[in-house]
Formats: structure tokens, C-alpha cells, sequence
């Protein structure tokens, strides 16, 4: 079987979103989270589960618009920023919309993935990063994802809502 640079991101995402295997994926972190838990935040300081998804969202909107060559919307001024409530009110209905919305991306993005040439990886992520090549960008893209995940798992442990 041979593997090429556009299988190996695929791969990436599935661990990073729904297949667990040696890293808690997203869809994993997310599970069985009541709306009162999402909006928890540590003592001390720290953003909430649900802050942190919305960053994710964020993120995660402005790659497939990428990916799918759609020119993004201005984004926010500040990186803190995208932890607000950008799209969803607070409470149950606006946790449901975001994880629902989440979940659609992730699939549009693996979708999306699947789709790439490998010479697709070699163009510009974007006009204004024309010398950061799109692969790399999808690589730290995944990256992020997961490390945000396992901010999510901390977060749970600290409030006792993670599996044993």
C-alpha cells in the first residue's frame, strides 16, 4: 500500500476527530458534555470548554472556506476574540448549535481533505501567506486541533466530569 502526503493529513484528522487511538480525539473530549459543564470554567482562570470549541470553530470555518476555495470574511482583530460567543447564545440550545455545527464541519473538512491532490498541498495557503504552502498549513491546522482536545480533557478531569 502506498501512502502519500494528502492520506497521511486524512488520517490525522480521523485521530483527531472521532478515531482514538493513542490521542483523545475532539469528538471524544466532547461527548456527553452537558451545557453547564461546556460553560465551567477552572478555578483560577481559563477558558471553557465552550470558549475553547468556539476557537476551534473558528478556526476550523476559515480552513474549509480555504480548502474549499471560498474567500473567508475579515476575521476578528484579536486571537481572544475567538473564544466569545462569535455565532451561538449562551445556554442549551446555543451549546446543541455549536456542537452540531462542529460536528458538520469536521465532516466537510475530512471530506475536503480526502478530496486534495498532492499537488494541491504545494499551493499557497493564502494571498497574504503565499510562501506557507497549504499542506503545511492543514499539518499545524491538525495539530491544533488536537491540542485543544486535550485542553478539554484537563478541563473535565479538573471539573470531574472525565471517564475513569
Amino acid at each position: 500500500m502506498s501512502t502519500n502526503a494528502v492520506d497521511l493529513l486524512v488520517l490525522q484528522k480521523d485521530n483527531t476527530w472521532d478515531h482514538e487511538e493513542w490521542v483523545v480525539p475532539l469528538s471524544v473530549a466532547l461527548r456527553g458534555l452537558t451545557p453547564e459543564q461546556a460553560e465551567w470554567k477552572p478555578p483560577g482562570g481559563g477558558n471553557s470548554i465552550r470558549e475553547t470549541l468556539n476557537h476551534i470553530q473558528y478556526f476550523n470555518k476559515r480552513i474549509l472556506n480555504r480548502l474549499r476555495n471560498i474567500a473567508n470574511a475579515p476575521g476578528v482583530q484579536t486571537n481572544e476574540e475567538t473564544f466569545g460567543d462569535l455565532e451561538h447564545p449562551p445556554g442549551a440550545e446555543g451549546w446543541s448549535a455549536l456542537v452540531t455545527e462542529t460536528e458538520r464541519t469536521a465532516a466537510a473538512l475530512r471530506e475536503a481533505l480526502a478530496a486534495l491532490q498532492e499537488s494541491d498541498l504545494q499551493a499557497p495557503y493564502s494571498s497574504k501567506a503565499s510562501h506557507v504552502p497549504l499542506g503545511e498549513e492543514v499539518a499545524r491546522w491538525l495539530l491544533h486541533d488536537a491540542y485543544h482536545a486535550g485542553q478539554i480533557v484537563l478541563i473535565r478531569k479538573q471539573q470531574g466530569s472525565w471517564r475513569t
